[in-house]
């Protein structure tokens, strides 16, 4: 029998996806799995590469499809979360998918969810949009599909799909609440999506290679453990390193951790083409590496004469890395002292965050502007603003709860001199300054009818 209720809007689909709870998370594949069977199970008309870890999955993702798109592949990404729209989350070509065509799918799994909530209850947001992700791919039949992980592994929903490769970029202590408060419990998590019949590839050390070499001897796996390309040198708009079989290879993504990523992107290509699925030339791998971009993630952007640099860095190694990036990319910014605008989740280990950025050179003399998201995780701005000034002692912390309020003080010289601005601390804080900073047509969403 067909639902006779009318197909909602864009505007609405888009509503109704939040109100399932933006940050709820319940892990688990039953939901995902029942919705995949109710679509035909469209994940199965896809090859390609589940890529886990704590930090770089999305670099990873960047740079392998910047290549796979040079060698003249059809390549779709699923990156994670997104900045400014829905949208962003399902990616053909480089390109967002269209308003028009996500509203129709997230319609048609709308339809569907209600059947898979009456055995295995309410799909998550993230479970309804990673079948719109499968849904939409069977439709378009690109020859490689690289889809992150969202949380863990083992449990996530994207691990209903295995698409040959899986990759794990390393282990670090992130979301001990719900993967387990050690390196080891935490590797377990994510070395899961390794499954028999895979090529898997892992930057992992320690603790957790031991797991991950572990879970792939078990699934009879063959497994490449990948270190990081040599580095060269790096300017302000990304690194040079020497891969081997490439030599000396520009990146176009800022910060020398970018030199483990392009290695572990470098790698799941050769698995990608050991696989049967897709093959790169050396070629298109140099023209992939150099052209690659990742928004939100040390991106550099001009506005009114002013250096933004846009940074995520939500866990103490995201910030270790952000810290090392400043004091490398100092030289090569505008004079001044730098006002750093940040907000963070409350169960974020904050004080690893502060920390590791109070030990980046460049943040001396700093401004640092504390808001706080509009969201129930949130920590407040006053709270946030505390934990500054006691990791971060002689420096000037300013409180501004609103973010776009956080972001126009910095950019009205909130230090009282016109010197760079770091926003970092949660993606949801780049994503919201990154909307008002930066006009992409791929990104605009359709006004809301007067209706709606």
């Amino acid at each position: 029998m067909t639902d006779p209720s009318p197909d909602l809007d864009y505007a609405q689909v888009v509503r109704s996806l939040a109100e399932r709870g933006r940050f709820g998370v319940r892990l688990g594949l039953a939901r995902t799995r029942a919705l995949l069977r109710e679509l035909g199970d469209p994940q199965l008309t896809v090859r390609g590469a589940l890529i886990a870890g704590t930090n770089g999955k999305g670099s990873v993702l960047a740079l392998a499809d910047a290549a796979l798109r040079a060698a003249g592949h059809h390549v779709a990404t699923t990156p994670k979360p997104h900045l400014v729209t829905y949208r962003e989350r399902i990616a053909v070509g480089g390109h967002p998918i269209g308003a028009d065509d996500f509203a129709r799918l997230v319609n048609r799994v709308l339809r569907v969810s209600d059947r898979v909530a009456r055995r295995h209850g309410e799909p998550t947001e993230f479970e309804l949009l990673t079948a719109v992700v499968f849904a939409h791919l069977a439709e378009v039949r690109p020859d490689v599909a690289l889809v992150e992980v969202g949380l863990g592994g083992r449990l996530d929903a994207t691990h209903a799909w295995d698409g040959g490769v899986a990759v794990v970029t390393n282990v670090d202590l992130d979301h001990t609440d719900r993967l387990g408060p050690t390196i080891s419990a935490i590797a377990r998590e994510k070395a899961a999506i390794i499954e028999r019949g895979d090529l898997a590839v892992t930057g992992a050390r320690g603790d957790g290679l031991a797991v991950i070499r572990r879970r792939a001897r078990r699934m009879g796996v063959p497994i490449t453990e990948v270190e990081p390309a040599s580095l060269l040198g790096w300017d302000r708009d990304g690194i040079e390193v020497d891969l081997p079989g490439l030599g000396r290879t520009r990146v176009g993504l800022r910060g020398r951790h970018q030199a483990a990523n392009v290695a572990i992107a470098d790698a799941l290509l050769d698995a990608l083409e050991a696989a049967g699925i897709a093959a790169t030339p050396p070629s298109a791998r140099r023209a992939g590496y150099g052209a690659a971009t990742w928004p939100g993630r040390l991106e550099l952007i001009r506005i009114a004469e002013r250096d933004v640099l846009l940074d995520g860095a939500h866990n103490p190694a995201g910030a270790a890395a952000l810290a090392v990036a400043l004091d490398d990319l100092r030289p090569y910014l505008a004079d001044g002292p730098i006002t750093l605008v940040t907000a963070s989740m409350s169960d974020k280990d904050v004080d690893g965050v502060v920390g590791a950025l109070a030990a980046a050179r460049a943040l001396g003399g700093a401004t640092v502007v504390c808001a706080s998201l509009p969201v129930p995780r949130a920590m407040p701005a006053a709270d946030l603003a505390g934990r500054w000034r006691a990791g971060f002692p002689g420096s000037r912390v300013l409180v501004e709860p609103d973010p776009a309020a956080a972001l126009d003080r910095a950019l009205s010289n909130a230090s009282g001199e016109p010197g760079p601005i770091v926003v970092a601390g949660s993606l949801y804080l780049v994503g919201a300054a990154r909307g008002r900073l930066v006009d992409d047509p791929d990104l605009r969403d359709p006004e809301p009818s007067e209706d709606a």
